[in-house]
């Protein structure tokens, strides 16, 4: 059959700029991601929201109670990004959790944790790391903007090599799999994203020195723009698989390249503010073995 196509140069250009329209748009979609669909709000008696038809998330504290929600799938290696708007103002005592987490008393964990401050004063980032139910691996840093005037966004790479935590696409930390000393990594145990919103004033500002200031309750952080695309879905028909894509493939052998070494070295020269590696009055029989490894 003769074909009756003719080519016009003006029409196709915009069947291709239609083409790549539509394109973006449902990239775009997809990286947005819909809270109602990925999440659920686990715990606060109301006091977590999800609004804009699936697009945000707030969590609230107040004297009563905080809040927590949880993703529907679990996920065994991957790259997560969730953009966050910390807790404005006063905040002395609270602390916004953000982590991934396996099941049973000898979990896996990787965990950011935003302590509150009083108005002015610089958020905390407190990083810790779980194997097998062991932490005690504890970074902390400052941010280099204030977190609570816009989203941010907060990002875990997870493979069999290594442990990245990103700020706005800057590595703050790794952590490599250094099992051939005997370090215990996590790499088994398929994990949920949590995140919650509550009230640590024993310990979350200066120590606990700063208590937290009820009259500026309810304290509110929001989420949005949640992306597990670069994520392996752990199959719940099956216990020992997990689905990723060709893209996903590509994380799980994904290295910092220099740019990023150099990236992670400037921030752990000026504003990382704790690392256990270094704490050798917490550990007097010596440093953990991951501590003082030349790889690391």
């Amino acid at each position: 059959m003769a074909s009756s196509f003719s080519y016009n140069p003006s029409q196709n250009l915009a069947i291709l700029l239609l083409v790549a329209f539509i394109t973006n748009y449902l990239v775009l979609v997809a990286v947005a991601g819909n809270f109602n669909q990925d999440f659920d709000i686990t715990w606060g008696d109301g006091r977590g929201k999800i609004v804009n038809n699936g697009q945000v998330l707030t969590l609230s504290l107040d004297k009563a109670s905080g809040s927590g929600f949880q993703s529907k799938d679990q996920y065994l290696f991957g790259k997560i990004d969730m953009q966050i708007k910390l807790v404005p103002g006063n905040s002395a005592g609270t602390v916004t959790a953000y982590y991934l987490r396996s099941e049973g008393s000898s979990w896996d964990e990787i965990d950011f944790e935003f302590l509150g401050n009083l108005s002015g004063d610089p958020y905390i980032v407190h990083t810790n790391i779980f194997s097998q139910g062991k932490g005690n691996r504890e970074q902390q840093f400052y941010v280099w903007f204030d977190p609570t005037a816009d989203f941010h966004t907060y990002s875990i790479l997870w493979n069999p090599q290594h442990v990245v935590l990103y700020v706005d696409g800057t590595p703050i930390r790794e952590f490599k799999n250094m099992e051939s000393i005997g370090v215990a990594y996590p790499k088994n145990q398929p994990m949920k994203i949590y995140s919650s919103l509550w009230n640590a004033e024993e310990w979350a500002t200066r120590g606990g020195l700063v208590k937290t200031d009820w009259t500026k309750a309810p304290f509110t952080a929001s989420y949005k723009s949640f992306n597990d695309d670069q994520a392996c879905v752990w199959s719940s028909s099956s216990s020992s698989s997990s689905s990723c894509s060709n893209t996903t493939s590509v994380m799980l052998s994904q290295e910092l390249d220099t740019t990023s070494q150099e990236r992670l070295k400037w921030v752990q020269k000026n504003y990382m503010i704790y690392n256990y590696c270094t704490d050798t009055q917490r550990f007097p029989q010596g440093l953990p073995l991951e501590c003082t490894a030349p790889a690391q």
